[in-house]
C-alpha cells in the first residue's frame, strides 16, 4: 500500500475518493497486463504442444518439462501475488469509504433515539 491505515483514515472525503479511482486504475491495468501474460503462456503451451512430434503423452511431457514455459509460468503466479496486493489496497479504501459513511450516519440515530419518550417503570 502506498499509505499507512491511518494516513488514508486523516484524509478528506475527496481525496480518498482519489485514492480508491487510482488504486482501482493500477489495479485494472495489472489485471489487464497479469491476463494478457496468462494468455501468452497458454498460446506458447499450445503452439510446443503442436509443434512436437510424438504421441499425445510425449507431446504433454514436452510441454511440462520445458523450461521457458515454467519461467513464464512462474512470472505470471508473481504477477498474480501483486494483483493480489493491489486488489487488498482497493478494499482497504473501500472499507474505509464504507466506515465513514456509517460514522456520519450514526450521530443521526443517536439523535432519534435520544427524542424517544423513556418508558415507564413498570406502571
Amino acid at each position: 500500500m502506498t499509505m499507512p491505515v491511518e494516513q488514508l483514515w486523516s484524509l478528506p472525503e475527496t481525496a480518498l475518493v482519489g485514492a480508491y479511482a487510482e488504486a482501482r486504475r493500477r489495479y485494472a491495468e495489472k489485471k489487464f497486463e497479469r491476463d494478457t501474460q496468462r494468455a501468452r503462456l497458454e498460446w506458447m503451451r499450445a503452439k510446443l504442444f503442436v509443434n512436437t512430434q510424438g504421441n499425445v503423452t510425449e507431446r504433454k511431457m514436452s510441454v511440462d518439462v520445458s523450461e521457458e514455459l515454467a519461467r513464464k509460468g512462474q512470472e505470471v503466479r508473481e504477477m498474480t501475488r501483486d494483483l493480489d496486493m493491489l486488489k487488498v489496497d482497493v478494499d482497504v479504501i473501500d472499507t474505509m469509504i464504507r466506515l465513514r459513511s456509517a460514522r456520519g450516519a450514526s450521530p443521526v440515530h443517536a439523535e432519534e433515539t435520544a427524542e424517544q419518550p423513556a418508558e415507564p417503570d413498570g406502571e
